[in-house]
């Protein structure tokens, strides 16, 4: 899939070039043929730089964002025990959003984008994180569900108010475009920037996916297998909230992976966890490439991811749901 994405646009470079420019940047990269690489050049300069700086940034961005949105999905569903669960659920995503709206406002970008976005992201899971601490009647898990409803809802309605007082010409575009989620603007600093909280979390994720199964018997059995069930809910909520900062602040808001990749996962490799997670992280880094390759090719001027995830993935998700219900009815 990264190969076809890297070849598709409105610039059609043939894959087997690509190869070849692949290989003979990477032996560059040691110094071979004084730094200028092994094979001999039959691609295009112009070749060379659409691969090497604009759709490679774009295919590892495309599949750090998309694999993390789907990793934390999954973890989440098996944290909340239930398949409608995705990391706007815990309000990061309306945190974030809300973070790299401002920054677009005051007129910053660069690193204050990503700062802000990543910021007011971790800002959000804190203040859902103490509501949990409160309890109730349901729990803390019902709390942090709660809570993150009430502060989602709180930063959309700051992004509503920011869109509404925008300036019309100079600002509410660049604000619509970005809400809906783009990687139009990859870069390897992007990328760099995204590869930190999404190794960091996707790391504590993956290591601690056997515990999952356990928390999925219930807290009692998982605190008699030496589990401690509130210790590793708030770890695993911390973890998948880095990752969905780390994504929103480079991408924008991208609905609908974090939802319907991790069925589409489970419809594959089963609901052991220990496999599933692994399997959303890839599943989900090819799903989006998939998605840029079609937002730049499908129409003259590109569209934004947000879009397309929405199209593609509310029918999949309606047909993931009447195949469950029809697996129910016969079972």
């Amino acid at each position: 899939m990264a190969l076809v994405s890297m070849a598709a646009g409105r610039y059609w470079v043939p894959p087997n070039e690509i190869l070849r420019i692949l290989a003979n940047e990477a032996t560059a990269l040691f110094g071979a043929g004084g730094g200028e690489g092994l094979l001999r050049r039959t691609w295009t300069d112009q070749e060379a730089t659409v691969v090497l700086d604009v759709r490679l940034p774009r295919v590892l961005l495309a599949f750090l964002v998309g694999g993390a949105l789907s990793l934390g999905g999954a973890c989440l569903q098996a944290l909340f025990r239930n398949p409608l669960v995705s990391p706007d659920i815990i309000g990061v995503t309306a945190g974030a959003s809300f973070g790299g709206v401002l920054v677009l406002t005051l007129g910053l970008s660069g690193g204050w984008m990503v700062g802000g976005a990543f910021g007011f992201g971790l800002a959000a899971l804190a203040v859902v994180l103490a509501l949990g601490r409160m309890g109730g009647a349901g729990g803390p898990m019902l709390m942090i569900v709660l809570g993150g409803i009430v502060v989602a809802a709180f930063f959309n309605a700051l992004v509503s108010f920011i869109t509404y007082t925008a300036d019309p010409y100079s600002e509410l575009p660049s604000i619509v475009h970005w809400l809906l989620g783009s990687i139009a603007a990859a870069s390897y600093t992007k990328v760099l920037t995204a590869l930190v909280p999404v190794a960091i979390g996707g790391a504590v994720v993956l290591a601690m996916r056997w515990r999952l199964n356990v928390l999925s018997l219930g807290d009692d059995d998982a605190a008699a297998l030496g589990v401690n069930p509130h210790r590793s809910r708030v770890v695993l909520l911390c973890a998948v909230a880095l990752m969905t900062a780390g994504t929103v602040a480079v991408a924008g808001a991208v609905g609908w992976v974090g939802l319907v990749v991790p069925h589409l996962a489970r419809l594959w490799v089963g609901p052991d966890h220990r496999v599933l997670l692994p399997a959303s992280l890839l599943l989900g880094g090819t799903y989006l490439m998939l998605i840029d390759t079609l937002s730049r090719s499908i129409s003259s001027s590109e569209l934004p991811l947000g879009i397309l995830t929405a199209v593609i993935g509310a029918p999949v998700f309606v047909a993931l749901l009447a195949r469950s219900q029809k697996k129910g009815a016969v079972s």
